[in-house]
């Protein structure tokens, strides 16, 4: 028995099933998040990326500068991601949100100004081990508060 379909006819079928297999994929898909809130009782609500990894920023820093360099560096990794997406209804805005370029080349994060970083011996999401290190590390809380004072920050 011979089959009267061409062959452009097949073609068209498989891209059509093609493009509903991945309009139902995309459909289902959750949203992805640069940057959103954990929370942790007794230390409250703090900045986390996608992948619930803790974020901070240096004292020693200001606003659209990084002074992290060298062997700090590396205890201290730079946060960057090219797009920020922050989930709907959190106290997070997009517009809070950089980019500054370091003196060694490499780009950073920054919130409300303020380099972003994670810490080397956070080792699993919602690792908080360095806030308050040396008193010149803290967790980037939300809403923002420049510590030791913890004066909010707009």
């Amino acid at each position: 028995m011979r089959n009267n379909k061409s062959p452009l006819s097949r073609v068209s079928v498989v891209l059509v099933l093609m493009l509903v297999l991945l309009a139902l994929t995309g459909a289902c898909a959750k949203p992805s998040y640069t940057v959103q809130v954990g929370r942790t009782e007794g230390v409250g609500s703090y900045l986390i990326d996608s992948k619930g990894m803790s974020l901070y920023y240096f004292t020693k820093d200001s606003p659209g500068k990084s002074n992290c360099v060298g062997e700090c560096a590396n205890e201290w990794p730079i946060f960057y991601a090219e797009d920020i997406v922050v989930p709907p209804g959190l106290e997070l805005d997009a517009a809070d949100f950089g980019t500054i370029t370091r003196e060694d080349g490499k780009k950073q994060t920054t919130y409300k100004g303020w380099p972003l970083y994670y810490f080397f011996n956070d080792k699993e999401p919602r690792d908080t081990n360095g806030d308050r290190v040396k008193d010149e590390w803290y967790l980037t809380r939300v809403p923002f508060c420049w510590c030791p004072s913890c004066r909010p920050v707009q």
